[in-house]
C-alpha cells in the first residue's frame, strides 16, 4: 500500500473514544515503505496495553516464551530505522536481546488524549518523552489502524487486534 492510500483509508475510517482503547493490543506494521516497515515485528513487537488514560505502554514486546514486557520508548533510539541492516541483522536482535533488562518499565510512557488529526477528533496516544502521537481509527469492533505521527517524518502505518 502506498502512504497516499494508507492516508485515504485512515481518513475514512471512524473515529474512536479513548475508552473503546482500553485493553492489550496486538500489533502488526501496515507495509508502505516506510523504513519502519517490518522492523517492530522482527524484534518481537507485541502491541501496546492501554490500562487507562493515564496508563499506557506503548511498545510491548514478547519474550520467546510469549512473556510481555513494556519497554521505555525514550531508550529506543528510533533513527537507527533508518539503517535497514543495522535494525534488522542477527547480532543487532541479539544486542536487543542482551539491552532488555535495561530498556524494560513498570512505569506508563504515554497517555490517552482525544486529539484532532486530519481533520476528526478522536483517540490518540501521547508519549510523554518524544515528539511523537499515535491517532487511532476504528476498523470493526476489534481492530484499529494507527498512524504514528512523528515529528518530522512521514507517518507510520500499524494495525492493532484486540486481545481476549
Amino acid at each position: 500500500m502506498t502512504l497516499t492510500d494508507a492516508l485515504a483509508r485512515f481518513d475514512a475510517l471512524p473515529a474512536v473514544s479513548t475508552q473503546e482503547m482500553h485493553g492489550e493490543w496486538r500489533g502488526s506494521g501496515v507495509p508502505t515503505g516506510h523504513d519502519m516497515d517490518g522492523l517492530l515485528e522482527t524484534y518481537q513487537w507485541y502491541g501496546k496495553s492501554f490500562l487507562s488514560d493515564e496508563v499506557v505502554h506503548p511498545l510491548v514486546f514478547r519474550t520467546r516464551l510469549g512473556q510481555k514486557y513494556a519497554i521505555d520508548p525514550c531508550l529506543i533510539p528510533l533513527s537507527l530505522s533508518r539503517y535497514h541492516a543495522l535494525t534488522r541483522n542477527v547480532v543487532a536482535r541479539a544486542l536487543f536481546r542482551l539491552a532488555t533488562p535495561l530498556l524494560r518499565t513498570r512505569s506508563p510512557r504515554a497517555r490517552l488524549r482525544a486529539v484532532s488529526h486530519r481533520g476528526v477528533t478522536t483517540a490518540a496516544m501521547v508519549y510523554d518523552h518524544l515528539p511523537i502521537i499515535d491517532c487511532f481509527r476504528r476498523i470493526d469492533e476489534r481492530s484499529m489502524l494507527g498512524v504514528m505521527d512523528i515529528r518530522g517524518a512521514a507517518p507510520f502505518f500499524f494495525q492493532l487486534e484486540r486481545d481476549t
